[in-house]
């Protein structure tokens, strides 16, 4: 199995039969996997913890309760992937494109977000405790329930944001 850019440069290969197992040995080999292609890929419940996704496409992936804390996904293209109950606690996703993603449940505290499009993405029930969220947009988002303590939403925009029952906002 190998790991594409989106030019088709293999970044990583070897003879795993998983995308789970291939992703996780370039991990533990200290790949660099900036603007990989993981498209629609199944990595849920991956320890993927410090990782450098910077500018990966992971429109479509399937991340439920993956361990991405402390994670460079900054710039990475999340849009419609699955996050829920994900552990991004400290990663960057500065600019990062979470369109419609699904974030229900999703630890982000102390996250940086700064930038980033999450244009009708689900974040209820999220911990965004502590996030930095300065000229994120939020519009159209879920963040019912969400808590939002201590979080940085300087310049945010908020339009037509559900914030029934969130913690942390005045």
């Amino acid at each position: 199995m190998y790991i594409k850019n989106s030019s088709d440069t293999i970044l990583y290969a070897d003879d795993y039969a998983t995308m789970r197992a291939t992703i996780t040995a370039a991990l533990v080999a200290g790949i660099n996997l900036s603007g990989a292609d993981l498209r629609g890929e199944n990595l849920s419940k991956t320890n993927l913890s410090g990782i450098n996704l910077s500018n990966a496409d992971l429109r479509w992936a399937d991340l439920f309760d993956a361990n991405l804390s402390g994670a460079n996904l900054s710039g990475a293209n999340l849009s419609e992937a699955r996050l829920s109950m994900a552990n991004l606690r400290g990663a960057d996703l500065r600019k990062s494109d979470l369109i419609k993603a699904d974030l229900v449940w999703a630890d982000l505290s102390g996250a940086n977000l700064g930038g980033a499009y999450l244009r009708d993405a689900h974040l209820d029930r999220a911990n965004l405790c502590d996030a930095n969220l300065s000229g994120a947009d939020l519009s159209d988002a879920d963040l019912s329930e969400a808590d939002l303590r201590e979080a940085n939403l300087s310049g945010a925009n908020l339009s037509r944001v559900n914030l029934r029952d969130a913690v942390g906002i005045i």
